[in-house]
């Protein structure tokens, strides 16, 4: 064999392989976005998602990967983590605590599942719910019915309270301006006044409940906001040093001390985005999907919280409850 011919025969057995792992299929990737972070409280949520994604038939590792990306209670940053995601040609992106109208651009060029505890077409997500989204669709387990439901609730506990507190972050402006509204009118049509407590931070919850103790404000709800979700053990301790009747969105924060939650069964709405962003990674659309709406919600409520609260609970409410924690 001549030299140039065995130079020429080496170089092609050179790039061969090159080219072999060029012609192998990339990988599909979903983007895992969060407004907060992916552990805590989030946890139980993504492994919903996981779950609901394997529930297609899909193996990770193997059919898809992963990418995270989390503001960590900085909403600001939640276009350009998007954008990021974007650049990065994930397949699908699943967008859980996160303010959706930051996500309006990437929508252009990447489809959107969205678990998202605000109500879609209050904060402009979506023009209607049954009217699907050229590329966004997803799982909306808010109703208007939670936020004045637990208002109810709280004040079946706390029947003599005049002032009502909220607690809520404005960094969600779309969300918080809509939140405030709702809870005003439904406290006011119970006689009752509202006092709004704005925290982003952990020193504002800080100072919220200090502010609460002035104000004399014996009963408070806890909005589904990302971050106070995150701080929760923080509130959790605030409100028992403040012997305050508090009711949380989610059952997770009474499992850790709160006092009651109601909301919907969050991690049945996280499994079903999993399931829709595994059906569009094999071929199907966000228009194809309908917008997916709670179908259950649970009452649960710490006996033990409240005996250390010395808040006696309405046997009516016990009768109610879907899990009493003693």
């Amino acid at each position: 064999m001549r030299r140039r011919e065995f130079i020429s025969g080496l170089t092609a057995a050179a790039m061969w392989p090159l080219a072999a792992r060029a012609q192998q299929p990339r990988t599909p990737v979903v983007g895992l976005l969060n407004g907060v972070a992916f552990e805590g409280p989030y946890a139980s949520a993504i492994a919903s998602i996981r779950r609901g994604l394997q529930e297609t038939g899909l193996v990770e590792g193997q059919d898809f990967a992963i990418e995270y990306r989390a503001a960590g209670g900085r909403y600001e940053r939640l276009p350009d983590l998007a954008a990021d995601l974007v650049r990065s040609h994930v397949a699908v992106i699943v967008a859980i605590g996160a303010s959706m109208p930051a996500l309006a651009d990437a929508a252009s060029s990447t489809p959107i599942v969205f678990a998202l505890g605000s109500d879609a077409v209050e904060v402009g997500v979506l023009n209607g719910l049954n009217r699907p989204e050229a590329s966004m669709t997803g799982a909306n387990f808010a109703s208007a019915g939670p936020a004045s439901e637990r208002l109810a609730l709280l004040l079946e506990l706390r029947p003599g309270a005049p002032l009502v507190g909220y607690l809520d972050n404005s960094r969600l402006s779309a969300t918080f301006e809509i939140n405030v509204e709702n809870l005003t009118t439904a406290a006011r049509l119970r006689g009752r006044d509202l006092v709004v407590f704005d925290a982003g931070t952990d020193q504002e919850i800080e100072t919220a409940f200090t502010q609460m103790a002035l104000q004399r404000v014996r009963a408070l709800i806890i909005s589904p906001d990302p971050f106070l979700t995150a701080r929760q053990e923080q509130i959790i301790a605030f409100a028992a040093q403040t012997r305050l009747a508090t009711i949380y969105p989610t059952r997770g924060a009474v499992m850790l001390g709160g006092l009651m939650s109601y909301g919907a069964v969050t991690n049945d709405m996280y499994r079903a985005a999993g399931i829709y962003a595994g059906r569009i990674l094999k071929g199907a659309t966000p228009a194809e999907l309908p917008i997916m709406l709670p179908t259950r919600f649970e009452l649960v409520i710490n006996n033990k919280t409240a005996s250390a609260l010395r808040i006696p609970v309405p046997r009516r409410l016990i009768a109610r409850a879907d899990e009493i924690i003693d």
